[in-house]
């Protein structure tokens, strides 16, 4: 597994002799990863429904494949567990992301925490505290929360 997050790493880090954009891209990618993994881990119970939605999410959001939206999945979880803050992952999408695209990030990371058929007290926190650090306005956010209640659903 070691060797499997290392190879991650590698591939998202850009050669050294490359730089800017594709490094501001991955890290843009890990700190995305690292929020949608954090709705994930705030439920008290493991469902592996929400490890599937983060994966999903992670292939639509950056058009990856399911090898390498696997192995972004690990590394960001590798990620959150040593995190300390939120803002550090939360600043880097704030500016980079239009309010769009942060709007479909909210909605979907309510999809993962309605992937297990129950929303947590924790689950609801974490979804207000990283959409307020994202600015993601109260409207906008209860409206994505309702498009992703509503595709779990079905």
């Amino acid at each position: 597994m070691l060797k499997t997050l290392k190879d991650l790493f590698d591939n998202l880090m850009p050669p050294p002799a490359v730089g800017g954009a594709q490094s501001d891209e991955h890290a843009l990618q890990l700190a995305t990863a690292v929020m949608l993994v954090e709705v994930m881990r705030a439920d008290a119970t493991f469902h592996a429904g929400e490890r599937e939605a983060v994966h999903a999410a992670l292939r639509e959001k950056f058009a990856l494949g399911a090898d390498e939206a696997a192995r972004l999945a690990e590394l960001a979880e590798a990620t959150a567990h040593r995190a300390t803050d939120l803002y550090t992952f939360t600043s880097r999408i704030d500016e980079r992301f239009g309010m769009q695209q942060k709007i479909r990030m909210i909605e979907l990371m309510w999809g993962i925490a309605y992937a297990d058929g129950h929303l947590s007290d924790h689950e609801r926190h974490v979804m207000w505290r990283i959409a307020d650090l994202l600015h993601v306005p109260q409207g906008a956010y209860v409206h994505a929360r309702m498009r992703a209640r509503e595709a779990a659903a079905s």
